[in-house]
């Protein structure tokens, strides 16, 4: 009986589904029926039900069938089944997005399309392809973005649905974009996004949702129907819009952990197109390009002490920058990707340039 035993005790080990073929940074991989978690390092196998994580690191998984994803900090995904098989047909993939970015490019070679059988969720959001290259976005707080990205000449890479309980969207056009907010509402109408390039993408760090989805999602939200508009306006600064509604704050209210690290999409977004630029008012200091005070999107804080006007923001590097109320800038900031525009005063001759790299 013994024999039996030690015979058929192989066949219950779950064979590896691939690899950690791309790994900078720091990450791990928590394993099912095991409490011990594995640090992330190249060449690590992958298994079903891994639990995927990247803290400050960017991970590549290439699974047996050539598919491919890619992480960016601060992600997770579950690896809920893997099955490959030489037919196509009866091949399986199905991730589950937690948080976080990941950017999906499935197998020139080894399926066929349209890829029926690979299933990919993320909160609400149930995404369907035929044979393309896509990035997905996930919060904890159940809000979802995919953008659909073309091949390397340009053209489309193929198709994307993105489903919810009240109904499908299809993209077939390059860096064509939905969000999902809830799973009882239908996902954005899909938009094309500007000034994108692969290359961008994929040096992407920590940014901020595109200008164009975020003005998808207020136009759903201020209507049950989906409006045929014009999500481009003139790159034209409205000076009769001032952004009043802001709280004051001061370095006492500086919060460190309170940094949105689950946009680590893509600096894709040429802050210039299709918005108007924010104006503030500061205690008489006109600041433009960021809100005042605590400004969530840009994830930095600007407040006025005494004569000294401060700027401060602190996620990949940290920036504390102190000027004269009185005075005007032009302070352009380059901060690991995340690029970050301001005016004070009406800009004139001053200009101040920050570069951070990682």
């Amino acid at each position: 009986m013994l024999k039996w035993l030690l015979i058929l005790l192989p066949t219950l080990v779950f064979a590896d589904i691939g690899l950690i073929s791309e790994f900078r940074g720091n990450g791990e991989i928590l394993r099912e029926n095991s409490t011990d978690k594995l640090l992330a390092e190249l060449a690590l196998d992958i298994f079903p039900n891994d639990d995927v994580r990247t803290g400050n690191g960017r991970m590549a998984i290439r699974f047996i069938d050539d598919t491919e994803i890619r992480l960016t900090p601060q992600s997770k995904v579950i690896i809920d089944k893997f099955v490959f098989d030489p037919n196509p047909e009866k091949s399986e993939l199905a991730l589950s997005f937690i948080r976080g970015t990941g950017r999906f490019i499935s197998s020139k070679t080894k399926r066929r399309t349209p890829n029926k059988n690979v299933k990919i969720k993320a909160n609400g959001a149930f995404v369907g392809i035929r044979g393309t290259d896509f990035t997905i976005t996930s919060d904890e707080s159940g809000k979802t973005m995919v953008i659909l990205l073309p091949n390397p000449d340009g053209s489309s890479s193929g198709e994307i649905t993105v489903t919810t309980f009240a109904g499908t969207v299809v993209m077939n056009k390059p860096f064509q974009a939905t969000v999902v907010t809830v799973a009882e509402q239908m996902p954005t109408k899909p938009v094309v996004l500007t000034g994108l390039t692969l290359d961008f993408i994929d040096n992407m760090l920590i940014v901020n949702p595109p200008e164009e989805t975020e003005k998808a999602v207020a136009e759903q939200n201020a209507s049950n129907n989906i409006l045929d508009t014009d999500l481009l306006e003139e790159n034209e600064i409205d000076k009769d819009y001032l952004d009043e509604e802001f709280e004051e704050v001061d370095r006492l209210d500086i919060d460190l952990l309170n940094v949105d690290f689950l946009t680590d999409l893509l600096n894709i977004i040429d802050d210039s197109v299709g918005a108007k630029a924010q104006v503030s008012i500061l205690n008489g200091v006109e600041i433009e390009g960021v809100k005042a005070g605590f400004d969530p999107t840009n994830q930095s804080y600007t407040f006025v002490e005494g004569s000294i006007l401060t700027f401060f923001r602190a996620v990949e590097n940290t920036i504390d920058l102190e000027l004269d109320k009185e005075g005007a800038y032009n302070v352009d900031i380059l901060s690991a990707g995340k690029e970050i525009k301001m005016t004070i005063n009406g800009g004139g001759e001053n200009a101040i340039s920050i570069y951070q790299s990682n």
